[in-house]
């Protein structure tokens, strides 16, 4: 397993390494019904402002079912983004605008918030596309092939920012092999409390 790193100072810092000259344009779509729950505790103006560590939102758009409550429209547009209530499956919209990303000459990076392996599909399209991929899981039940699909990945549980780096350093005297049980977690903040939730 890959090393940890937690902490929101940590993910920006993280973030902040891997950026190519000039900001990214980013495309940020959020699967609501998936991870916006109680337990999760979410916040979806933490993963923006990390995200602005790293380039410009310039999309940022959240997928809601039609049980989605006024009060959780209300703070999703009160933070900036665009809540999009669908009335029938939220995954199949969630794709096609992904899709849309994809062919969007002007998105250079993919993020979604999800823990839903169904999206697979759209993060290997994106990355086929030349895209960079960001992919915020929320755990429990944070898919293993998302996980391995992204090029960068932050996991969201017991309410802090987690990433996997994908060097694991060589173990010693082991002849080469690597570490793989090895989870380095770096001190950081915690998440923010008060996330937006309900469904």
């Amino acid at each position: 397993m890959a090393n940890v790193k937690t902490g929101l100072n940590s993910i920006v810092k993280y973030l902040s390494t891997k950026k190519e000259t000039g900001r990214r344009s980013i495309g940020l779509l959020v699967d609501g019904p998936n991870v916006l729950r109680k337990e999760f505790n979410v916040n979806l103006e933490e993963i923006r402002d990390v995200l602005k560590e790293y380039g410009n939102v310039k999309i940022g758009r959240v997928f809601l079912n039609q049980y989605a409550s006024d009060k959780l429209v209300e703070a999703i547009e009160n933070n900036g983004f665009e809540p999009i209530i669908c009335s029938s499956d939220v995954d199949v919209r969630l794709a096609v605008e992904g899709m849309e990303l994809v062919y969007n000459p002007t998105i250079d990076t993919l993020a979604l918030v999800t823990r839903d392996a169904d999206f697979k599909p759209l993060l290997n399209k994106a990355n086929e596309h030349g895209k960079e991929t960001i992919i915020f899981g929320v755990e429990p039940g944070f898919s293993t092939a998302l996980r391995n699909s992204a090029d960068y990945v932050i996991v969201l549980e017991n309410d802090q920012m987690n990433y996997y780096d994908e060097y694991v350093p060589e173990a010693k005297n082991s002849g080469g092999s690597r570490d793989k049980t090895s989870n380095d977690v770096l001190p950081g903040s915690h998440r923010k409390k008060d996330a937006m939730v309900d469904y």
